[in-house]
C-alpha cells in the first residue's frame, strides 16, 4: 500500500475459489501488499461478502460447483451496488479457450490462466488498487464541491432576497453577503 493510503482508502481483495490450495497461494503472492484479503469459498459466498463490505477488486475462478465463475461475474455485473468492482478470472491452463472470450462478455477486467507468475498478478492487482483509490479520491473532491457549490448557492439567494425587499437594504448585510461570496468563490 502507498504511503499516501489512508484508511478509508483501503479495500479488500475479495479471492474467490472453491480449492483451499489456490487461496493460500493468492494470499501468499497478495500478502505483501498490506490490503486486506477476504475469501470466498464460492459464488454465493462471494455475492454475500460484496453487499457486507466494498471491495476493489475481485479475482474470481471460473470453475467451481454451484454458481460457477461466469454466473456469479453477471451478477456481479447486475447489482448497483457492485457493478463497477472490477474482475480478473483466474483459470486453469487445460480450460476451454472460449473462456476467455466468455469472461471478458460477462464483464472481467482482465483473464489469467493458473498457474500465474506471482509477478504479473501482483502488478495487475496493483494497478486496480491503485484506480480504486484514485476513485475514492475523485468521489470525495466531488462531494467536497458539491458543498461548497451549495454554501454559495445559498449565499447567492440570501443576497437576491435582500436585493429583491421592499425595504431599502442593508449595505452593512450586503457588504458581508458579497465578502462571504467572494471567500466561497475563492476557496473553489
Amino acid at each position: 500500500m502507498s504511503a499516501e493510503a489512508t484508511t478509508d482508502e483501503r479495500a479488500g481483495i475479495l479471492l474467490v475459489d472453491d480449492m483451499e490450495d489456490n487461496l493460500i497461494a493468492l494470499e501468499a503472492v497478495l500478502g505483501s501488499l498490506n490490503e486486506p484479503l477476504v475469501r470466498a469459498r464460492s459464488g454465493e459466498e462471494a455475492m454475500k461478502a460484496l453487499l457486507r463490505q466494498r471491495f476493489a477488486l475481485v479475482l474470481l475462478d471460473v470453475r467451481m460447483p454451484g454458481m460457477d465463475g461466469f454466473e456469479t461475474a453477471s451478477n456481479i455485473k447486475r447489482l448497483d451496488q457492485t457493478k463497477d468492482v472490477p474482475i480478473i478470472f483466474l483459470t486453469g491452463a487445460e480450460d476451454d479457450p472460449g473462456y476467455a472470450f466468455r469472461g471478458y462478455a460477462t464483464g472481467a477486467a482482465d483473464y489469467l490462466t493458473k498457474p500465474f507468475d506471482p509477478w504479473v498478478l501482483r502488478a495487475k492487482v496493483t494497478v486496480f488498487l491503485d484506480l480504486y483509490r484514485k476513485n475514492r479520491q475523485l468521489e470525495r473532491l466531488l462531494s467536497r464541491e458539491h458543498v461548497h457549490s451549495r454554501e454559495l448557492s445559498t449565499q447567492l439567494e440570501a443576497l437576491e432576497d435582500q436585493l429583491a425587499a421592499d425595504a431599502p437594504p442593508n449595505l452593512t448585510a450586503l457588504r458581508a453577503q458579497v465578502h462571504e461570496i467572494r471567500r466561497l468563490i475563492g476557496k473553489g
